[in-house]
């Protein structure tokens, strides 16, 4: 039986600390979490939190280039960006940068923006106003701090709650946007010179869904995406999802899991049953058995 009740702010407190919900699953930002989590902790009831990201995305020299684009575009300006595991901080190594940006810059630029029903539409709008608003200042506060936008930045002809594909480069991981959640298609960009480099930005976050790891050294690619903290590394792929891999993530994106066989145990509960098949009486009940 499946129950879908609407509503605001009062409906979920209602939900939450109702004494007869056993389990939580909550997708949303960390203030409402914190809310669903004291709620929930009155019964004692288990809670899972998705609580989305800032996820990194990788890009090495010895990457095959055209697929690490395809593949940044996919994170970032899928769906409009509007994605928990949207790979919206590009870390790029310093040796291959420049033409890595151009052609991801071309492509951005190329990117046909307009109604989502329409066959030819590969980005929609943004859903709120308030969104837009948001990602708009987060953009001038980003280059109030020094980031150059080096396409994008602003919301085309359209009207309505459109964005263009924005990439924003970064002097430095301490600028707010690189670690801001944004939720529309902006991609902060930084540069490292070599791998304990990438690994140490890739893990400067207080997020922790998913990451996006482009290199040809299959070494590389293992060491790597062991040492990023995340619950979902992509390999030369992104947004891969499949209902058998779990999904969820570490620090502040929360705890838990959907999908996958971690998902069933956590909506089950073991139960051990001892059966005494014995005929023989017990003899001495102070003795462990």
């Amino acid at each position: 039986v499946v129950n879908i009740i609407s509503g605001h702010g009062e409906v979920g407190r209602v939900l939450t600390s109702h004494p007869l919900v056993a389990r939580v699953s909550f997708t949303g930002g960390p203030e409402t979490a914190r809310h669903v989590v004291r709620n929930s902790a009155k019964n004692f009831a288990e809670v899972s939190l998705e609580l989305g990201g800032k996820s990194p995305f990788v890009v090495f020299e010895d990457a095959d280039l055209e697929s690490a684009v395809n593949g940044c575009m996919a994170g970032i300006f899928g769906a409009t960006g509007q994605s928990c595991v949207a790979g919206s901080r590009l870390i790029v190594q310093d040796s291959v940068a420049e033409e890595f940006l151009a052609r991801l810059v071309a492509a951005a630029k190329a990117i046909r923006i307009g109604d989502p029903l329409a066959d030819e539409t590969q980005m929609g709008p943004l859903c709120t106003e308030a969104q837009v608003l948001l990602i708009e200042a987060q953009v001038a506060l980003a280059v109030t701090e020094g980031a150059t936008v080096l396409t994008g930045g602003r919301q085309p002809s359209l009207g309505g709650t459109y964005y263009e594909p924005t990439i924003v480069d970064c002097p430095s991981s301490d600028l707010t946007i690189v670690d801001t959640e944004l939720f529309g298609p902006v991609l902060s960009v930084l540069r490292f010179t070599d791998e304990a480099e990438a690994v140490a930005l890739a893990n400067r976050s207080q997020h922790g869904l998913a990451a996006g790891v482009f290199t040809l050294n299959g070494a590389r690619q293992m060491r790597v995406a062991k040492a990023i903290r995340a619950g979902i590394v992509w390999v030369n792929t992104y947004r891969a999802v499949s209902p058998i891999a779990a999904f969820g993530g570490v620090k502040g994106s929360g705890y838990g899991r959907e999908s996958g066989f971690q998902a069933m145990y956590d909506y089950t509960r073991p139960k051990t049953i001892w059966v005494n098949t014995s005929s023989e009486p017990i003899a001495n009940p102070f003795v462990m058995r």
